[in-house]
């Protein structure tokens, strides 16, 4: 009997620690490739803002992370740098910095949605436009599935 209590067990563990190997890889090995670290430094260049990256805010943690740089114009959104893979992200515009999933929460009715971020090593994201930049502050990426908040930069 205790054989059958230990089999299970360790087959369960195994179990669960697949299942969370595979939400970790599955948005790393299905991501599209990232745009050309040139093409985002171009790209950037035409910004009118730009916002550091920090590893260090209050709702990052070993999993959930961001660094490099936001470069913000009417037209896009640049990242160049690293995100934590991760499955579902959003990127957002909120009128205050949020560091946490609580001040994030606090103020997501009134973010503005821009889209979804498919890559990890940088990425271009068309603001509409019908969105006007200046009504806002801080560029936030947040992970919709989890309600986890990865990163976020003040820009102005």
């Amino acid at each position: 009997m205790l054989r059958w209590i230990i089999l299970s067990a360790t087959h369960g563990l195994m179990l669960v620690i697949g299942f969370a190997g595979g939400i970790y890889l599955l948005p790393i090995l299905i991501a599209p490739a990232a745009p050309d670290g040139a093409v985002l430094a171009e790209t950037a260049k035409l910004a009118t803002y730009r916002a550091d990256i920090r590893r260090d805010l209050k709702g990052s943690d070993f999993l959930h992370w961001g660094e490099g740089t936001f470069s913000v114009s009417a037209a896009k959104i640049i990242h160049q740098g690293r995100l934590a893979p991760g499955p579902d992200y959003k990127l957002y515009l909120t009128a205050e910095f949020v560091e946490d999933e609580e001040q994030f929460l606090a103020v997501k009715d009134t973010a503005q949605l821009l889209g979804d971020i498919k890559t990890f090593a940088g990425f271009v994201i068309d603001v509409p436009s019908a969105v006007d930049i200046e009504a806002y502050t801080t560029v936030v990426v947040w992970c919709e599935t989890f309600s986890e908040f990865i990163s976020a930069a003040k820009y102005r």
